[in-house]
């Protein structure tokens, strides 16, 4: 390869150094308008300090408004901030999940029994027990002349059962709605304490809301099982026992007919697939084959 000659650089130098004149004049009368001296070297720059100038001005303008928008691949403000909202809520979920995973372990291995003698000893511990000393527990004069009055005043309420009827508690004409289809296997019967009457149905049935309301409890009971309560208008409760599903939650609002629940089985007083459905009216049972057609 040859070596470049010293004499080209110096000459190629020298033509960029070379000085030229931009002559504007008039083509008629041949008078001159302007004149500038350039050479190739400053003719060079300013082509690059115009582009650079252009460059500059382009990136700005998309940079610095929603133009940057339009660019294919590129997500607007809300996007990114949806996709931050939805980043921060599952790992919420992802909580909120693992602590009710251990919370229904915790609560299997109690119901089953399966706890180690060095967590029962633990539980049972001095450092979580308290003792109270000095309290008197004895019955006062005001508190046996109270019960003994409550006791006269419900002694005959105990006997005949509910004196309440849809005129009573202030809801005549109003048509409840079946809880669930089934065939009645056990009725109300108040002197035995079974305050509520027994639907046989096939497992899996839905299970309705009988008027309108309020859900103030869903849980598990271990007599009970699946149980779930709705507050009525005039401080009417309905309750339904045994189901092997709960389809609504504490605080939900409920129309009448409307599934809450999955007829099942669950619960230590449950002999098979059945719905114990019970009517409260100011913490006093109804019956309610008095208030709701049941098929036979």
């Amino acid at each position: 390869m040859s070596k470049e000659n010293p004499k080209d650089r110096k000459r190629l130098l020298k033509r960029l150094k070379n000085r030229y004149r931009l002559v504007l004049m008039n083509d008629t009368t041949f008078d001159e308008r302007f004149s500038a001296y350039l050479t190739p070297i400053n003719v060079i720059a300013g082509v690059v300090f115009i582009f650079l100038v252009i460059t500059a001005v382009v990136v700005g303008t998309i940079v610095f408004s929603p133009l940057k928008e339009y660019i294919p691949g590129y997500s607007d403000t809300q996007t990114r901030l949806n996709a931050v909202s939805a980043a921060v809520k599952a790992d919420s979920l992802e909580q909120a999940q693992a602590q009710y995973v251990q919370y229904f372990a915790s609560l299997q291995r109690v119901l089953n029994n399966d706890l180690e003698e060095s967590e029962i000893s633990e539980l049972s511990s001095d450092s979580i027990q308290r003792t109270y000393e000095g309290l008197d527990f004895s019955v006062s004069e005001e508190d046996k002349r109270l019960r003994a009055e409550v006791e006269a005043q419900e002694q005959y309420a105990l006997s005949t059962g509910s004196p309440y009827s849809a005129e009573s508690i202030g809801l005549p004409g109003i048509f409840f709605f079946t809880p669930v289809r089934g065939v009645i296997t056990a009725s109300y019967d108040f002197t035995s304490g079974h305050f509520g009457i027994d639907l046989a149905t096939e497992e899996g049935e839905p299970v309705n809301a009988v008027y309108d309301g309020t859900i103030v409890m869903a849980s598990f009971t271990s007599d009970g099982g699946n149980v779930i309560q709705i507050q009525h208008p005039n401080n009417l409760i309905s309750v339904y026992k045994h189901n092997a599903v709960l389809l609504k939650k504490v605080g939900d609002q409920v129309k009448s007919g409307q599934s809450i629940a999955i007829s099942g089985n669950t619960g230590e007083f449950s002999d098979g697939p059945h719905l114990h459905f019970e009517l409260w009216y100011n913490g006093t049972p109804l019956n309610p084959q008095e208030f709701i057609a049941f098929s036979s």
